[in-house]
């Protein structure tokens, strides 16, 4: 009838088989018991073996709302969720469906990116598995991201399903080619010029897309979050000055996305579609030229194999393509005021890359070190020269 295990924080309650006027009374003791013997732990239901529930079974869970405001009964069947959805459940409990189970045993992979690698159902479907432990919440509010972003026009694709792959979860998109800008430049390299130009052209209109006010978090308020968290890294003079320039930025409403390089710009048809949109946010398009010059140079610097290994590109393409978007990007200006733009970007650059290098522990650790110095020194270098962090719509 029910076993319980610990996750984390949480107390998980797996309910089995049939509750009904027989056995809901017990369960409820049960319950209460294993609560008891948990303080501070949060209940959450695994309704995954679960075949039915009666009126009686459902008292215990009027119970359970009275002891806990907010609960979730997740790996709903279909049988049970019509049970909760008829008699109104569904609209007082967090009520999470079973996920299909799929495996990618012998399909072929398409890609594969920093928390997840894609690969191919079938002639349309690709399902992109995350490695990253928990990644539900992450591929959830993806969706979210991803149909807000639809809404505005912006091409994108959008997950239909989310599923299990044995321990992990996954996205599954369909009507995606699989093929992306970073492999028309594998394959393609003496299209180079080409294909940069129109990814800048991409990104440059995507950057004009106006969301609502507080319909997407804000990119300035993710960076401030960064130096929170770089308070024992940053020289604390050195976190006030960037503090102040980050808070100096004017509102801007514009899209970002947050990690915008040419893996997370996929083809339907001919048609690009961004993908990995649970970044999305809104500001300055310093903040994706930012994760642009990460993903090309930063990373490459001190490991000259690592665009070898993300991009299937040598480092000195990669470095091209950082310089051919910024200058097409920014098409039409001098040499000086591109300098002066650039220098911005690789200052907002420091703080995004110390946040992934310092706090999340991305990327190689014999080399955490040396990255973490030479990203304080850029930033004593470039902060005095430096008065507004905005580059301006494109």
């Amino acid at each position: 009838m029910m076993r319980t295990k610990i996750e984390g924080d949480k107390l998980i309650a797996c309910l089995e088989g049939r509750i009904d006027s027989t056995n809901a009374p017990a369960l409820w003791e049960a319950m209460e018991r294993a609560m008891n013997e948990n303080p501070g732990r949060k209940l959450e239901i695994d309704a995954g073996a679960l075949s039915y529930i009666s009126s009686a079974g459902l008292r215990v869970f009027q119970h359970l709302l009275k002891r806990q405001r907010d609960l979730t009964v997740r790996d709903v069947s279909p049988e049970v969720y019509e049970i909760l959805e008829i008699t109104g459940f569904s609209q007082m409990l967090n009520v999470k469906k079973k996920l299909r189970e799929v495996s990618v045993e012998g399909c072929v992979v398409v890609g594969r990116g920093a928390i997840g690698t894609v690969y191919r159902l079938d002639e349309d479907t690709i399902v992109k598995v995350y490695e990253i432990p928990d990644s539900l919440p992450m591929i959830e509010n993806e969706q979210k991201r991803a149909k807000q972003a639809f809404l505005k026009g912006i091409p994108t694709a959008i997950s239909y399903d989310i599923v299990k792959v044995g321990e992990k979860y996954g996205s599954v998109f369909e009507m995606l080619r699989a093929s992306t800008y970073n492999d028309l430049i594998v394959d393609h390299p003496e299209r180079l010029d080409e294909i940069v130009r129109g990814f800048a052209r991409f990104i440059r209109q995507f950057h004009t897309v106006e969301m609502e006010r507080g319909e997407l978090p804000e990119a300035k308020a993710v960076y401030l979050g960064y130096l929170d968290a770089l308070k024992e890294i940053l020289p604390e003079a050195l976190n006030a000055r960037l503090r102040a320039l980050f808070e100096a930025m004017p509102e801007n409403l514009h899209a970002i996305h947050g990690d915008i390089h040419m893996k997370n710009i996929m083809f339907s048809g001919d048609e690009p579609l961004l993908i990995d949109m649970d970044t999305l946010s809104m500001g300055d398009p310093v903040f994706d030229l930012t994760s642009l010059y990460i993903a090309y140079v930063q990373f490459s610097r001190m490991d000259p194999g690592n665009s070898e290994e993300f991009f299937g590109i040598p480092e000195e393409t990669a470095a091209a393509i950082w310089e051919k978007t910024l200058r097409y990007y920014f098409d039409g200006l001098d040499e000086p005021a591109l300098k002066a733009l650039e220098e911005r970007i690789v200052a907002v650059a420091q703080v995004r890359f110390l946040f992934l290098i310092a706090v999340l522990n991305i990327g190689k650790p014999e080399l955490k070190q040396v990255r973490i110095a030479r990203a304080l020194e850029a930033l004593e270098a470039l902060v005095p020269k430096i008065d507004s962090l905005t580059v301006g719509a494109p």
